[in-house]
């Protein structure tokens, strides 16, 4: 099985959503963490919100730092926000493969909490299509 770190710079919304996205439509090929550079220290709960509603539950989900793996031997990196993928990752070894899926922050949604939801449904499947054109 092929190993998958997904990096954001919070690890509250879109890496978390993309892991359990991976986890969910790839499993048994592929097993996906998630971190970010800079830690939130929580879940936005919309981002669980958001998986639920499409029958992925990820009660173990945390927002931890990408330090926490930086031992850990990846096959593909995959940045989900613009600001991870300038900055400069940890030295994981190995040899992986990167990928860099743009995906806006649902976070900064603003509005009605219809407008929020919708934010956080936009971004769900924009990574989905991106896990099924690239991965599966």
């Amino acid at each position: 099985m092929k190993k998958i770190l997904v990096l954001c710079t919070g690890n509250s919304c879109r890496s978390i959503i993309a892991e359990g996205l991976i986890n969910h439509l790839a499993k048994g090929k592929y097993e996906a963490v998630s971190a970010g550079s800079h830690p939130a220290g929580y879940v936005h709960p919309k981002s669980l919100d958001v998986l639920k509603s499409h029958g992925i539950e990820m009660r173990e989900a945390r927002s931890k730092s990408w330090d926490e793996f930086a031992n850990d031997k990846f096959n593909l990196v995959i940045t989900v926000c613009d600001e991870a993928a300038s900055e400069t990752c940890p030295a994981f070894p190995g040899n992986f493969k990167k990928l860099h899926w743009s995906t806006p922050d649902p976070a900064k949604a603003a509005g009605i909490e219809i407008e929020i939801d919708s934010a956080f449904d936009s971004a769900y499947r924009l990574l989905k299509k991106h896990i099924e054109n690239e991965l599966l």
